[in-house]
């Protein structure tokens, strides 16, 4: 790659490390804002599903209408509102306020993730395209490794008002960043709102749009509930528990980097098993739970499989939109981390279920059944394009 791909390369795994702190960090801070507000903590809460919910609704319609925008003012602009949103947060001395600037946020958030992934995949070599994107994602993981504790920090010394400021500053760097590396060349493309909205009917976007939701969602059963698993089954001391969520942040970024690799040939296929292993992965913690020792090794695995289908899927939307809706690829490269979203919050009601009505170790077989679903759906994606190529190679014969 030339300098100027990499130092591109470098400030999108920034941005999304920016918007990673922004949006994980109130997790952080639900104590303190509570208290500040004067609220019930389960309405502190709901800010971060408020945020996911925003996230998942909006991000796909206004991608589709910013589309016919060129990408670099269309970025800038969005990091501006971003900025915008953060101070908003920053500033807030109601609910209702709070509310609606991390509302605001969220929406932001989900298009310029969409419009960093449409920007690496067109404007770095097609073969480095799977690393580019995985160096991106990390930039999440990255946030949650860093950035949560540290804006945690801030906000526990500072209060949590602080904790904003401090994001709003971090984009005010991103956007220096930003437009001193994003092409100047990228256009946008016209296509009406409902022929971009067509792409979200298509079958095999659908089918698609699920394989990460299962696969989030298989590792979220477990995940959600890890704390009280480590508490209650593994009797791990609550002092390491903090030191526990550190390391998997840690493994999980080798997973998205593991993810790069996989994306640079035939991802698709090789997710077919991936899945298997992180079902069986996911199934082992029910058997390991019986051993300290054994039981952080299967959740270290855990973290290891999570995002390794990242880089492919995001490829294979936007190669699906490239061959049936090329005017919505910019919308196409919104829906991997929606289904994110959704999987995350599948994830979590089902192992909120099954922590009801059954023991609190079966979230790891329940879990491993979402994984299975994950591969059956990704083995009907592969037979599909094996045979869309079949048909290819007929008619030109």
């Amino acid at each position: 790659m030339t300098k100027q791909q990499k130092l591109l390369t470098l400030n999108l795994f920034l941005l999304t490390f920016v918007l990673g702190t922004s949006e994980f960090v109130i997790v952080g801070l639900l104590t303190e804002v509570s208290n500040s507000l004067n609220i019930a903590i389960s309405t502190a809460g709901a800010l971060v599903s408020a945020f996911a919910i925003a996230f998942a609704i909006g991000t796909p319609i206004l991608t589709a209408v910013f589309s016919r925008f060129s990408k670099y003012p269309l970025m800038l602009a969005l990091i501006a509102v971003f900025i915008a949103g953060n101070m908003l947060t920053a500033i807030s001395g109601s609910y209702a306020l709070l509310l609606v600037s991390r509302v605001i946020t969220a929406v932001v958030t989900g298009v310029l993730i969409a419009l960093a992934m449409a920007v690496a995949s067109e404007a770095v070599p097609s073969e480095k395209r799977g690393t580019v994107i995985s160096i991106i994602f990390t930039g999440f993981t990255i946030a949650s490794v860093i950035g949560v504790p540290l804006g945690t920090y801030i906000g526990q010394w500072g209060g949590w008002h602080m904790t904003f400021w401090f994001t709003a500053l971090l984009g005010i760097g991103s956007f220096i960043a930003s437009s001193a590396t994003i092409p100047r060349g990228l256009k946008g493309t016209r296509s009406s709102l409902k022929n971009q909205i067509g792409l979200l009917t298509n079958s095999r976007i659908i089918i698609a749009f699920f394989i990460p939701a299962f696969s989030i969602a298989a590792t979220y059963t477990v995940y959600t509930y890890l704390t009280p698993l480590l508490q209650e089954v593994l009797f791990v001391p609550d002092r390491y528990i903090g030191l526990i969520f550190l390391l998997y942040g840690v493994v999980s970024i080798f997973s998205t980097l593991i993810g790069g690799k996989l994306a640079a040939r035939n991802g698709i296929g090789k997710l077919r098993v991936v899945f298997l292993i992180q079902a069986a992965i996911l199934a082992s913690l029910y058997v390991s739970s019986s051993s300290v020792v054994t039981g952080l090794i299967s959740i270290s695995f855990i973290a290891l499989v999570v995002y390794v289908m990242s880089s492919t899927i995001q490829l294979y939307f936007i190669d699906l939109a490239d061959k049936y809706f090329p005017s919505a690829k910019d919308l196409a490269s919104s829906l991997a981390p929606v289904s994110v979203n959704v999987g995350i919050a599948l994830g979590s009601a089902l192992g909120g279920w099954v922590t009801t009505n059954m023991e609190l170790i079966d979230v790891s077989w329940v879990g491993a059944i979402a994984a299975v679903a994950a591969s059956l759906l990704t083995f009907i994606s592969y037979r599909l394009d094996r045979k869309v190529r079949s048909g290819y190679k007929a008619v030109a014969n």
